[in-house]
């Protein structure tokens, strides 16, 4: 059997540090509610888990319009805002939805007003990966090399695998924000509803708290006693009146 010792070695090592930079990610993205929040977490996690890369940028529109941009570094925040202007890698990467590379920028001629700042800001390599957070939030992740010719087909895969995972993410932060939203709706219409409103009064009395405080007591007792909470606030002020009729 012969062994042909001039194959490719598979790139064990690449594949790992993308395992561990996706599960990274799902950990520090989990649980967050800002929508800016999470883009900074993301950038600043995949240039500390992503050998060979020196910064990391998100550049986002929605509705067509730039909505928001991420840095791992505050000096480069000018190449990932496109109120700087669309001549960019990230821009092509969205406008394309195809993966953006460029190796060396020094050779680079496709964006000629974004490459020469960038290279004075210390970036020589660049890939950009578009990603979809949701139907009206399109994306890309920017991955730069502080030196040229070293980014390779490793880091674009990376780059793919880190778009599609960091998009299901972010998305998930946006249904989290909306939910949030949606309930904080929902409780300032509580605070004023007939039956729901004067249990929250009666409890806001007793207990000398604010009126969010109290409705959060009220929900306790809902949940404790399985029951819904108009029930519970029925049976409080029914208590109370009964009390001050006595």
């Amino acid at each position: 059997m012969n062994l042909d010792t001039d194959q490719p070695a598979v790139p064990t090592v690449g594949v790992l540090e993308t395992a561990a930079l996706l599960r990274e990610l799902t950990a520090g993205l989990i649980a967050v509610t800002d929508f800016d929040e999470a883009l900074g977490a993301l950038v600043r996690i995949t240039r500390d888990a992503v050998a060979g890369v020196s910064f990391c940028g998100f550049t986002a529109l929605r509705a067509g319009q730039p909505a928001a941009a991420a840095a791992s570094d505050p000096r480069l925040a000018g190449l990932d805002d496109l109120r700087y202007g669309p001549d960019s890698p990230s821009m092509d990467a969205i406008r394309r939805r195809e993966m953006v590379l460029s190796e060396n920028l020094g050779r680079e001629r496709r964006w000629p007003d974004w490459t020469p700042r960038a290279v004075d800001l210390g970036v020589h390599g660049v890939i950009s990966a578009p990603l979809d957070v949701d139907d009206q939030v399109l994306g890309a992740i920017n991955l730069y090399a502080g030196a040229t010719d070293v980014l390779t087909t490793q880091h674009q895969l990376t780059a793919m695998l880190l778009a599609e995972h960091a998009g299901l993410l972010l998305a998930a932060v946006r249904d989290r924000a909306r939910q949030i939203e949606v309930a904080d709706e929902r409780d300032a219409s509580l605070l004023d509803r007939g039956v729901v409103g004067q249990a929250i009064g009666v409890i806001m009395t007793q207990r000398g708290c604010p009126a969010e405080e109290a409705l959060e007591v009220l929900r306790s007792a809902a949940a404790s006693l399985d029951i819904p909470l108009r029930e519970v606030a029925e049976r409080l002020v029914r208590t109370v009146s009964r009390a001050r009729e006595n």
